[in-house]
């Protein structure tokens, strides 16, 4: 059984190429870091790993996943062997991505900031511990 699964960032935003012929194919090549969960002293806090997704999972990660980005990721690891244009042979592996799905909170930006705002905005509660309804929003709930 090949199977990875992981949670990093984006190393960088995502590039992303067709495959040309009748029935172009989208290939999405980026890296992520995934933080170590121990470290010996004088380690790498983290690991890089590169990563290809073809078809609808690329078209999904050019749309929605930047630099910076946590992803979460399922796959399987693979050769990644090449000969380079001087003729020598170049070893490396790869994941090649199954599944992709959105981690973390959606308001982080790349430099996980939270858009500015550093203060962070507390609900409306009343006494009784409820969080007041603005005006207007109770017309798009889907429920009353």
């Amino acid at each position: 059984m090949n199977k990875w699964c992981g949670i990093g960032r984006l190393v960088r935003d995502p590039e992303v190429r067709y495959s040309q012929g009748a029935n172009a194919t989208a290939i999405a090549r980026f890296s992520i870091a995934v933080n170590r969960r121990f470290k010996r002293e004088g380690e790498p806090d983290a690991d890089f790993f590169s990563c290809v997704a073809f078809g609808k999972t690329a078209e999904f990660i050019e749309k929605y996943f930047k630099q910076g980005k946590q992803i979460g990721v399922t796959g399987r690891v693979e050769n990644d062997n090449y000969t380079n244009k001087d003729g020598q042979k170049v070893y490396g592996t790869r994941i090649t991505i199954d599944e992709c799905f959105f981690c973390g909170s959606s308001d982080t930006t790349t430099n996980g900031s939270n858009g500015g705002n550093d203060a962070k905005q507390e609900p409306n509660v009343d006494k009784s511990g409820f969080m007041n309804v603005p005006e207007g929003l109770d017309e798009e709930l889907p429920f009353s």
